[in-house]
């Protein structure tokens, strides 16, 4: 059986609690099996990124898909680590429909798409951020604040010790490095980010998410960051060439063997293992990604065709449908401004697209309405349900 770490003891508050400190990445002593299976697995992974890619480059406006997948990913990342939000719910929060009540959950995911924004924006700036350490604890910063673990240091990696499960580090599920060994384990995790391998950079990835999960850097927000990251490798490394793939959609799915496939890596030195779920992933979800796109597509396009051959359609008809996949859930007011018009010449354009079906009443109020895509909204939300 492979080590992939050694164990320290350290006193946090008056107990003696064993930490793990994992070895530097590539595996080693065996190194990574790459197997027949495996191998079967990346190669399934890299047509299905490529389609995925494909599937993108072939739309009119790529943006349409970033928006719906970035906030789907935002959503699902946010639930596996227990807020109870949904897609819908972050469209209405959009739209300014939204309960008061609602806003601490949505508030997190928000946080999510606002920081993967930032740190896009950074990566493609000549002057920005290199995928680094740095950068993560920008996206840290910008992921906590004003929510549940705004007192946790937000962008500071950790001064003390944390634990995963249990009510204190003497029986917690596992015990991340002592916060002293921090610096020097950083260090190595972010040079291997930047260095030549000979493993395929899916696997890295895969690999490199796991180390990350393993160090856990930060007092909250660890689990986020970790999937963040992936979708920052795959871009950065060229895999993909915009964040259209919501991985954690599989994760949630399969909850259970996501943290016994991390755990299996420290305890038994299974990398193989977490490698093949890693590239199943992958390959299942770009692919399931790749049909909702063109579902999407296929979707806007028949809607479109509708909205054009209809006689009552006027030119801020046919405007306000253009701006509905980037906004599937509107109010009048959300429509006069996005149309820079009057209240009658909004409420017109609505009424038609409410005639021919396109947009739903979605509150059942007589004032203050909201109004949804639901066509496009049905296809976007699969899996974001609590």
């Amino acid at each position: 059986m492979r080590t992939t770490g050694k164990y320290s003891k350290t006193i946090v508050t008056g107990e003696e609690v064993t930490a793990f400190i994992p070895d530097p990445l590539p595996p080693k002593n065996p190194v990574l099996n790459m197997d027949d299976e495996a191998t079967e697995l990346l190669q399934r992974a890299e047509h299905a990124l490529s389609r995925l890619a494909l599937a993108g480059e072939m739309v009119p406006s790529i943006d349409w898909f970033i928006y719906g997948f970035v906030r789907k990913e935002a959503v699902v990342s946010s639930q596996i680590e227990g807020t109870q939000a949904t897609l819908v719910d972050l469209l209405k929060f959009e739209a300014d429909t939204v309960e008061p009540a609602q806003n601490a959950d949505i508030a997190e995911i928000c946080n999510y798409v606002e920081a993967l924004s930032f740190a896009r924006a950074e990566l493609n700036r000549d002057d920005g951020l290199p995928l680094s350490m740095r950068l993560l604890n920008q996206i840290h910063y910008r992921l906590m604040q004003g929510v549940r673990g705004k007192d946790k240091l937000p962008g500071e990696i950790r001064r003390s010790q944390n634990w995963i499960g249990g009510t204190r580090p003497g029986n917690a599920m596992f015990v991340p490095p002592p916060h002293t060994a921090l610096p020097e384990l950083l260090s190595v995790f972010e040079k291997y980010i930047h260095a030549e391998g000979e493993l395929h950079p899916l696997v890295r990835a895969g690999l490199l998410h796991v180390q990350f999960e393993t160090i856990h850097p930060y007092l909250d927000g660890n689990g986020r960051i970790g999937r963040l990251l992936v979708t920052l490798l795959l871009e950065h490394w060229r895999l993909l060439p915009v964040p259209l793939l919501y991985l954690s959609l599989f994760f949630k799915r399969h909850r259970d063997e996501y943290y016994r496939r991390l755990a299996a890596v420290r305890t038994e030195g299974d990398w193989e293992g977490w490698t093949r779920y890693f590239l199943e992933a992958v390959a299942t979800i770009a692919a399931e990604a790749t049909t909702c796109a063109r579902d999407l597509f296929t979707l806007i396009s028949r809607d479109r065709n509708r909205v054009l051959a209809t006689p009552r359609t006027t030119i801020m008809t046919a405007r306000l449908f253009e701006f509905l996949p980037e906004h599937p859930i509107v109010t009048m007011a959300k429509v006069m401004e996005l149309l820079s018009t009057t209240r009658p010449t909004a409420n017109k354009a609505i009424q038609t697209l409410l005639d021919m079906g396109v947009l739903q009443e979605t509150t059942g109020k007589k004032r203050d309405r909201a109004f949804g895509y639901v066509g496009y909204l049905d296809l976007l939300k699969v899996g974001t349900e609590l």
